[in-house]
């Protein structure tokens, strides 16, 4: 019996006894993957991950924020005696603001990252005095570094630990039924948080590497390790060129320099502090350039910011030209005054109000209409009575639609079309509007896929409960009744150049594996068509063409545009925000752009320079005509 007893564990039992010795037996260490690269449309690096050696430190229970301040100082001497000398010093209230000893920006038992790009000395002095420092770790890590040209920040976002990262649903439960230890996300690795980084996490992140150690019942290693090593993730290439991007960046700062100083009441804008474009191809939806200033450096998130650098950026991480993104001001009362990144499409809405006058045979393109610069409707001689005016009170004698979108006569937006939508179907033409504007892409998402993305807001439907659906029809066929993002507004400019398509917003243009490899590639994506009469988009394209407009000078396209004077009310006072959008070349539309000032008054002023500068980048670096443009001499030291 013992005999047959001894062969059957031997020879039945004994693989799996072996195998379940052999897990008792094994100690798996992961290592964190390697995250794949950003790169521009050229192949220029916009974000990046480097491995390096950090120090990190872990508040221990009991600590005070004193023994705290100590531990910095000691820390720092440390540094300033070992540490790479090419470096900016830190000094000890640096290193006491990053402990985080407040826990305002990451739990308490979340270690906080202190120093990276430890020297081999800084490694070796703190390896033979760990007792010395109390809380502190060294660890290898990959580090996500971002360009310091600062290139489309907001657009591709930033990194957290994802054990800081579990307020967003795609990380709630990410590890759920995982068993593939590679795949498995780990507490200390950083993940994307917003923007590209989180869009696009799954394809950058890449796969865990494993040490695997065999051990004894004590713990020990008892033998060779076995590496099995991180597999790095994919790249992105986007759709943006950095130097367009950088160009519209600079363009958008230097323009609210000026109108905040200028003597020129025209341009005067002494409250503009923010600014936004987008510049989409008409012909692809690849977006060139999107930009929401002022920016920040994104490298302030490398292990975890600190609550002094959040508090002086917190109003400049959010994209603003994809979702609302409040005005700068520290403190609240004074930002209630201000608006935000969302603003009325004021006089940019008024191509698509001819457009939906001529589609609903409210009006022909031969229609005239003389203009004596109001427009009256409610009861006359009553206080119920409302005057929409044109700016300045400008009467523009006989109009056209086109003449109407030339001149922007509010007037003739509000008798012609949005007083004869009423007229025409009462309370129901409110829903005809409605169903316009979703066609061209205002009250609904983009859908570009980034992570909260606006899809604005309407307020016609408000306006008819407040006041009436005439009053709400007359508001918004001069632009009064809706507020959307600049991307929205990019998109609906590329439906009017390209006569009623509508693409989706594209930001990548490819993935590759980490040997160069394009594992995915994307096309031009058609959301939607609208198809009008070839004589409707002539007459809006007539007027388009008249509007008057600042620094296109000497511009050497034949471009269709629109300028906007958005006023909105806000904190009780009226205020008025520049837009912009245009497209060139008018003939065959490449590119198409879309500006936002708020507060930047005249659109004309305010908003349609920044939009001159971003078509010379394209021309330069991609050609409005699919050839780069070579600059002369002269216009090499003017750019």
């Amino acid at each position: 019996m013992l005999i047959v007893k001894l062969a059957y564990l031997q020879f039945v039992q004994g693989p799996s006894l072996q195998e379940r010795e052999h897990q008792m037996t094994t100690s798996k260490v992961p290592i964190p993957p390697i995250r794949g690269n950003i790169y521009d449309s050229t192949g220029q690096p916009i974000a990046y991950s480097t491995s390096t050696q950090s120090l990190y430190y872990t508040i221990q229970p009991g600590t005070k924020k004193e023994e705290g301040r100590e531990l910095a100082g000691r820390l720092v001497e440390v540094f300033d005696k070992y540490g790479d000398k090419t470096k900016k010093p830190l000094t000890a209230e640096d290193v006491f603001e990053d402990m985080d000893f407040g826990g305002k920006v990451q739990p308490s038992t979340q270690p906080r990252r202190l120093k990276s790009g430890l020297t081999d000395k800084e490694i070796a002095y703190f390896s033979e005095h760990r007792d010395e420092f109390k809380g502190i770790d060294i660890t290898e890590e990959s580090i996500r570094q971002y360009s310091p040209d600062q290139v489309a920040v907001q657009l591709v976002g930033y990194m957290k630990k994802l054990s800081g990262a579990t307020a967003l649903d795609k990380y709630k439960d990410i590890n759920e039924g995982q068993n593939d230890p590679t795949l498995k996300y780990l507490d200390s690795e950083e993940v994307g948080f917003d923007g590209l980084e989180l869009m696009y996490q799954n394809e950058l992140r890449g796969r865990n590497g494993l040490k695997t150690y065999p051990v004894n019942s004590q713990g020990r290693i008892v033998g060779p390790m076995q590496l099995t090593k991180p597999v790095v993730g994919n790249n992105l290439y986007l759709t943006i060129n950095k130097n367009v991007q950088l160009a519209t960046q600079n363009a958008i700062m230097n323009q609210l320099q000026k109108i905040r100083t200028s003597t020129n009441k025209a341009e005067y804008a002494p409250n503009a502090r923010t600014g936004y474009a987008v510049a989409m191809e008409v012909k692809t939806g690849k977006v060139v350039a999107m930009a929401s200033m002022p920016d920040y450096d994104p490298n302030l998130w490398q292990g975890g910011i600190s609550q002094k650098d959040l508090d002086q950026v917190q109003y400049y991480i959010g994209n603003g030209a994809i979702r609302e993104v409040q005005a700068p001001y520290a403190d609240g009362k004074e930002r209630l005054k201000h608006p935000s990144s969302l603003v009325n499409l004021g006089s940019t809405q008024k191509p698509l109000t001819i457009l939906l006058g001529l589609n609903e045979h409210l009006i022909t393109p031969a229609t005239t209409w003389p203009d004596p610069g109001y427009f009256s409707f409610g009861k006359k001689g009553t206080k119920y009575e409302v005057r929409v005016k044109n700016a300045g009170g400008e009467a523009n004698g006989t109009l056209t639609p086109a003449k109407a979108i030339a001149k922007s006569s509010n007037a003739f937006m509000s008798k012609m079309v949005g007083n004869a939508l009423y007229l025409r179907d009462g309370t129901k033409g409110v829903d005809v509007w409605d169903k316009y504007m979703k066609m061209f892409g205002l009250g609904v998402s983009p859908e570009s896929g980034l992570p909260g993305e606006s899809k604005g807001y309407i307020n016609y439907f408000t306006e008819v409960k407040r006041g009436s659906a005439q009053s709400a029809l007359i508001y918004a066929s001069f632009g009064q009744q809706g507020r959307y993002t600049t991307l929205q507004l990019a998109q609906y400019a590329t439906m009017l150049a390209s006569r009623g398509t509508r693409l989706k917003p594209q930001f990548v243009d490819h993935i590759t594996d980490n040997e160069g490899n394009v594992v995915q590639s994307y096309q031009k994506e058609v959301l939607s068509t609208v198809s009008f009469p070839s004589a409707y988009w002539d007459t809006i394209e007539e007027g388009m063409s008249q509007v008057n407009v600042h620094g296109f000078e000497d511009f050497p396209y034949n471009f269709n545009r629109k300028t906007g004077t958005s006023e909105q009310d806000v904190g009780g006072h009226n205020v008025d925000n520049a837009v912009f959008i245009a497209y060139a070349p008018a003939e065959d539309p490449v590119l198409a752009v879309a500006v936002v000032v708020p507060e930047g008054e005249f659109g004309g002023w305010g908003a349609a320079p920044i939009a001159r500068r971003i078509f010379d980048a394209y021309d330069r670096e991609i050609g409005l005509t699919g050839v780069p443009k070579k600059l002369t001499e002269t216009e090499k030291q003017a750019s």
